[in-house]
């Protein structure tokens, strides 16, 4: 540490005899006579950068930095400094950038940070004699500074000494003794072009002013106690691309005027006491990436236009007041990912349009009032997540057994679903059982055009063992796919009451048991995929009568017996059976064995009956013998008793 800080000395001292020693040419000075904007860009190479070093919370020099006079660019940052910020560098007239920050996390703006640096612990008691020679400043980073002023006085000072500033003082954070309310000169900061006021202690109105920084693209307000309303001149702030306002305590509706901000990409007012409606004029703002509107109170019904803002990401409206049913929508983008109703009182049907938004990968509709069931969804697609659980918890509800009942493609693959799969969850999807489904009636029974017959938008899905991307695809089509999980047990008897079923893949988890017969009525399927489980037993030959089946994947289970040679099976190569060494017969190169001649009845030749015959007579002999001695006995003893 003392080498680096000899080395910011050193450093120092070379830019002192620069500033004050002879020129090439033998003057006594460097002087460079020129306009500020000739300077800045002349004075161009000449920056201090000393940021993200270590200098044991020593103090800065009090003196030195104003002889520093051609320096442009001063960056001090997270470099473990202590104690009052020299008044000398309010004496740089030429710098165009200054940073003396500390942040704890990663930068919001063009900055960057590294994992390891040193907050520094600075503060301010005249905000004014630091800022009031920078005519010429253009950035100034002050985060965690503890700035001795109010509010009005740093404002001021800002608007007044420093009209060209366009990056703010950046996130003056957590620093209470910034108090009062913000004053109206803020206004006069027309060339600031980010503003961050994060967890002050501002208190009051925000003034109208405001909407003076046309030149404003990031105004970030977070955790302080601004009161009434948001102004409405806050429409004014045309070049804004993102608007947070997150924990305060504004009151009153959000502005229509927020329409008219049609560059905004990121437009979140969280938790801030807003009520009322959403005013419809953000149907305008084409370009909005993320809205979010939680945890205010907001009523009323959730605007259709909001939907189908085109490039929308990210809508979340969670915890709020919001009523009524959700109207149907016309879905022109498929760019909304993040959906988040909950906590509110809406009622009604989920629309079938959510179903219909493919690209959408989380749904929250908690604690509102939704009635009916999830009948009319036809696709769910929750591919390549990471779902864990049962897969009988997917549809939430098991009163009913009605859920996905016209549910037609269904992939679950690679997430990490595990547990048994239950014959009642099969038995929900009733589009599958129907044998009339493949006139294609089940899911749109009325066309009006040849495209009502195709799903909207592209499917990606597994079909006869490759992943293929269908751009249009009929809705005659069904298909199961489980692959790639932790499901175990067996499987159900109820997958073969879907008899309008075309693929089904349950390959890669730990199924045990039997294949069933019943797969042998599923006339329909073209494709069945049951490799690498655990299953056991021999190939049911009702598969055979499969005829429409054009891949077959049995591998690496543990079945026995021969390979059925009738209909579709003998077009299957090696690759569908092997992994199964108790399996034989083409196509595998693992031949049958003969089965032996069943055993004739047993006769028993001479020598046996010569046997048998023997050990009678010897057994016989030795019960006669027997008798023999106990009758003897017998007399002796009575013949004994008659003399005695």
């Amino acid at each position: 540490m003392a080498s680096v800080w000899r080395g910011l000395l050193l450093f120092l001292a070379v830019l002192l005899t620069l500033a004050t020693t002879s020129n090439a040419h033998g003057d006594d000075n460097l002087t460079l006579p020129c306009h500020p904007d000739q300077a800045a860009t002349l004075l161009e190479p000449f920056i201090l950068a000393r940021s993200m070093n270590d200098f044991g919370r020593y103090s800065m020099p009090a003196i030195g930095f104003e002889r520093l006079t051609f320096l442009a660019h001063l960056n001090l940052s997270n470099s473990n400094f202590h104690g009052e910020i020299p008044i000398a560098i309010g004496k740089l007239e030429n710098l165009i950038s200054l940073d003396l920050s500390s942040h704890y996390g990663t930068f919001s703006d063009d900055r960057t940070i590294e994992s390891t640096y040193f907050p520094n612990s600075l503060s301010v008691s005249n905000i004014q004699a630091i800022v009031g020679n920078l005519s010429n400043l253009r950035a100034l980073y002050l985060d965690f500074v503890k700035i001795h002023s109010t509010g009005e006085e740093w404002c001021e000072a800002l608007a007044k000494y420093v009209p060209r500033l366009q990056n703010s003082v950046r996130e003056i954070e957590r620093d209470k003794r910034l108090h009062g309310s913000i004053p109206s000169t803020i206004g006069n900061l027309t060339n600031l072009r980010r503003l961050h006021i994060n967890e002050c202690g501002f208190l009051g109105p925000m003034p109208s002013s405001l909407g003076n920084l046309v030149n404003l693209r990031n105004l970030d307000i977070h955790g302080s106690d601004f009161s009434g309303p948001l102004p409405s001149t806050i429409g004014f702030l045309r070049n804004l691309k993102s608007l947070q306002v997150e924990d305060c305590k504004f009151v009153g509706s959000i502005p229509y005027a927020v329409g008219q901000l049609k560059e905004l990409t990121r437009l979140v007012l969280r938790g801030s006491n807003f009520s009322g409606v959403i005013p419809s004029s953000i149907g305008n703002l084409t370009c909005l990436l993320e809205l979010d509107l939680s945890m205010n109170f907001l009523s009323g019904e959730i605007l259709t236009s909001i939907f189908i803002l085109p490039a929308l990401n990210s809508l979340a409206l969670f915890d709020n007041q919001l009523s009524g049913p959700l109207q149907e929508f016309n879905v022109v983008s498929l760019s909304l990912v993040y959906l988040e109703l909950g906590m509110n009182k809406l009622t009604g049907q989920i629309p079938r349009s959510i179903y219909e938004l493919v690209g959408l990968r989380r749904l929250n509709i908690v604690s509102n009032n939704f009635t009916g069931e999830l009948s009319n969804l036809s696709v769910l697609i929750l591919r390549s997540n990471q779902f864990n659980g049962s897969i009988d918890d997917v549809d939430g509800n098991h009163q009913t057994r009605e859920h996905f009942s016209s549910l037609q493609i269904v992939d679950l693959a690679s997430n990490n679903f595990s547990g048994s799969l239950s014959s009642e969850w099969f038995g929900r999807l009733k589009s599958m059982m129907e044998k009339f489904n493949s006139t294609g009636e089940t899911l749109y029974p009325q066309k009006s055009s040849y495209y009502a017959e195709f799903y909207k938008g592209s499917i990606e899905m597994a079909y006869k063992g490759s992943f293929v991307t269908f751009q249009r695809i009929l809705t005659t089509l069904t298909s199961i796919d489980f692959s790639s999980n932790r499901l175990e047990g067996t499987i159900p008897e109820s997958v073969g009451q879907l008899v309008s079923l075309h693929v089904l893949n349950m390959s890669h988890n730990a199924f045990k048991g039997k294949i069933l017969a019943h797969l042998g009525s599923m006339t329909d399927l073209e494709s069945l995929d049951l490799s690498c489980n655990q299953l056991s037993g021999g190939i049911p030959q009702e598969l055979a009568d499969l005829t429409f089946l054009g891949m077959l994947n049995l591998s690496n289970n543990q079945l026995v017996g021969k390979v059925p040679q009738t209909h579709q099976f003998s077009t299957f190569e090696n690759s569908s059976f092997e992994g199964n060494f108790g399996l034989c017969g083409p196509p595998l190169s693992n031949p049958c064995m003969v089965s032996p001649a069943p055993p004739s009845p047993v006769h028993m030749n001479d020598s046996s009956h010569v046997d048998v015959v023997l050990y009678l007579f010897v057994g016989l002999g030795f019960g006669i013998g027997f008798a023999i001695a106990i009758v003897m006995t017998w007399v002796r003893i009575s013949e004994w008793r008659v003399k005695s």
